[in-house]
């Protein structure tokens, strides 16, 4: 059994994460479970137990043999589109706040199968780079295309926008990354500029988001409520904050406190020297992934590290940008931060992979990261 592990500087700080999102959690959420359900303690409970579960996906994820996980990959992709199909079976999928990108499980916990097609992007993408001469001659590029396509199809059926975007952006960075030119990748976006012009004004509700980013004060009331709202408690933060618990934000101001928008509560409460501090450990644990990249000599692991990591980079990015306004709201909640048993699980195999990886691979001289 590998426990060497247990000493990896990226795994203590991953411990790091789970330790502060759980309190987190409580801070953010105290008020509003004590008058939703009676109980304070209701969110924190329920995410110290997908904490301990995601202790043990960790735990699993890094001992299984490698080249089972690399042997089995290709699945993981046609499992998340059934996934994200099963959303539509009456009695399986639930709507939430017009959304229907949940299933339910027993015991009322719910399932968000996009947060696994973020992961199994990864995946496929690190399946076609290992295996390009033979899957290119083996299927016509249309099959090739559909297979991606379809459930990014789904995704945005769901109206779930954020996580499209994070796979889209992953997909361009590593696509560059492998040699495609800048120039194709330029001409790309812009030929699907008229595509993502449908994506945002065909749906009401994203108009409104991208008004609100654009102008949050012209409706503070309704479309730019939650931008103020996150704004005032980042600026009430200054810098030390008001301290643990303290915030005002979370008293019904600020919507989704304990989810989307809880680096709110967290820039309010622990101001801009404990921002910095946590940026910072987000930040090592994204170098330490690019590191681990870097030194693997195997084709399919370094593709596999590479699109994990970005996929987690940029859900910190994007999450911080919601929060200060920087970008339009997205719905993506905060790696280790937010509420959720969905997002942990998915972060803890994500992160369980990469250990796998750095334990098993024999260490080299680093090499160019950019074919």
């Amino acid at each position: 059994m590998r426990t060497r592990f247990f000493t990896s500087s990226l795994f203590l700080s991953i411990v790091a994460l789970f330790g502060i999102g759980l309190m987190q959690v409580y801070s953010a959420s105290y008020v509003f479970a004590t008058e939703s359900y009676g109980d304070g303690l209701y969110f924190f409970k329920r995410q110290l137990t997908f904490t301990f579960l995601a202790a043990v996906v960790i735990l699993v994820t890094t001992q299984i043999p490698f080249n089972l996980i690399k042997k089995w990959s290709w699945a993981m992709w046609p499992i998340s589109f059934v996934l994200l199909l099963a959303t539509f079976i009456p009695g399986i999928g639930v709507r939430v706040g017009g959304a229907l990108r949940w299933i339910q499980l027993p015991g009322g916990v719910r399932f968000e199968p996009s947060e696994i097609a973020k992961v199994a992007f990864c995946f496929l993408f690190a399946s076609l780079v290992c295996r390009k001469e033979n899957m290119l001659g083996r299927f016509k590029w249309g099959w090739i295309a559909a297979l991606i396509l379809l459930p990014l199809g789904i995704l945005n059926i769901q109206h779930d926008f954020g996580s499209l975007v994070i796979i889209t952006l992953v997909a361009v960075a590593l696509l560059f990354t492998f040699g495609m030119q800048l120039k194709w990748l330029v001409a790309a976006g812009f030929a699907a500029l008229p595509l993502f012009y449908f994506a945002i004004w065909s749906y009401p509700y994203r108009r409104a988001r991208i008004e609100a980013f654009l102008d949050p004060w012209s409706d503070p009331a309704k479309k730019g409520f939650q931008v103020i709202q996150s704004m005032l408690s980042v600026h009430s933060g200054g810098i030390s904050g008001v301290g643990l618990g303290q915030g005002q934000g979370k008293l019904f101001f600020l919507p989704e406190a304990h989810t989307d928008f809880t680096m709110a509560v967290f820039f309010e409460e622990m101001g801009f020297i404990g921002v910095v501090a946590i940026l910072a450990l987000y930040g090592f644990v994204v170098f330490k992934g690019f590191q681990i990249a870097i030194k693997v000599q195997d084709v399919f692991k370094r593709t596999l590290v590479l699109g994990l990591i970005t996929t987690f980079a940029f859900s910190v990015f994007i999450n911080i940008g919601v929060v200060l306004g920087l970008v339009p709201t997205k719905g993506l909640t905060m790696p280790f931060m937010s509420y959720g048993g969905s997002s942990l699980l998915v972060l803890s195999f994500l992160f369980g992979i990469i250990l796998n990886i750095e334990m098993s691979e024999n260490q080299s001289k680093p090499t160019s990261l950019r074919y």
